[in-house]
């Protein structure tokens, strides 16, 4: 088996991981919630409006004034929708799976033991991503 093999089988078993398979039943939930839908067209034109308006030579500050606090209040209400909480949450959790494989990788890619290590914890002390700020992968 190549790398590029093993990467596939990766991906075959992260999508069997049950963060994996909560977060997409989530997201379909989302995609099916038609209020939800509506709200978040809805924050797509005002956010347009916003950006035409803002390009003018001369913008109306009112409108843009009104528009920024419509697109505020609907944004809290997509955010206070059951279904786009449930999906932000397993999001998460999805996100903070592939950044400890990643991390998990990285530190590997640099040397570590691929059977014993494990990257710095995810609490601020740990890898940033950027080499730069590194005192070096243990």
């Amino acid at each position: 088996m190549d790398v590029i093999q093993a990467a596939r089988m990766l991906g075959k078993e992260i999508q069997a991981d049950p963060r994996y398979l909560e977060f997409a039943a989530a997201k379909q939930a989302n995609d099916e919630d038609i209020a939800l839908q509506g709200l978040m067209g809805k924050l797509r034109l005002l956010q347009l409006s916003y950006e035409n308006e803002s390009a003018k030579d001369e913008p109306d500050k009112a409108r843009l004034e009104k528009w920024d606090e419509d697109f505020r209040k609907t944004y809290g209400e997509v955010m206070l929708n059951e279904n786009m909480r449930r999906y932000e949450e397993k999001k998460q959790a999805v996100d903070d799976l592939m950044n400890y494989i990643v991390n998990l990788l990285s530190v590997i890619v640099n040397g570590g033991d691929p059977d014993t290590a494990e990257p710095a914890p995810a609490n601020g002390e740990g890898c940033t991503g950027s080499c730069s700020s590194c005192g070096g992968c243990g």
